[in-house]
């Protein structure tokens, strides 16, 4: 698709670039969802996925600390050093948020930055199903 995008000229936007907020580095293992909160049924958000999954987060929050940055911020740093076209956009209610997550587009990220988020990303293999089953087979009708 992103080779689809490039040869037409075609903008492409990521949804939800901060993985429901679990690249943040504010969710783990630990972390509780309540009964209304999609992330409770994700299986993306399971426990043991979760566990799994750390990986990357811990990974951003290493390149955060070096960079004096949020892990967030490195994320979508990150997403934004890929291509002129791809440009994320992170959904929050919270100004501070907005405010955060704006400061992405200063942080640098050097090649050798890039190199070991691309290194150390192709060794991790993210668990679980962005959306549950059922979700799943609504949205293929």
């Amino acid at each position: 698709m992103l080779a689809a995008c490039e040869e037409l000229g075609i903008g492409f936007v990521p949804f939800s670039p901060l993985g429901a907020g679990f690249l943040t580095g504010k969710i783990d293992t630990s972390t509780t969802f309540s009964r209304t909160d999609f992330r409770s049924i994700s299986p993306r958000f399971a426990p043991d996925a979760r566990a799994a999954n750390m990986a990357m987060v811990d990974l951003l929050k290493r390149i955060a600390e070096r960079k004096h940055a949020m892990p967030a911020q490195i994320a979508l740093a990150w997403l934004l050093e890929q291509t002129p076209w791809i440009v994320p956009i992170p959904g929050t209610r919270k100004l501070e948020r907005l405010e955060k997550n704006i400061g992405a587009a200063s942080v640098e990220l050097t090649d050798a930055d890039l190199r070991e988020i691309h290194d150390a990303a192709s060794r991790i293999t993210v668990q679980g199903a962005r959306l549950p089953q059922e979700v799943l087979k609504l949205t293929n009708r």
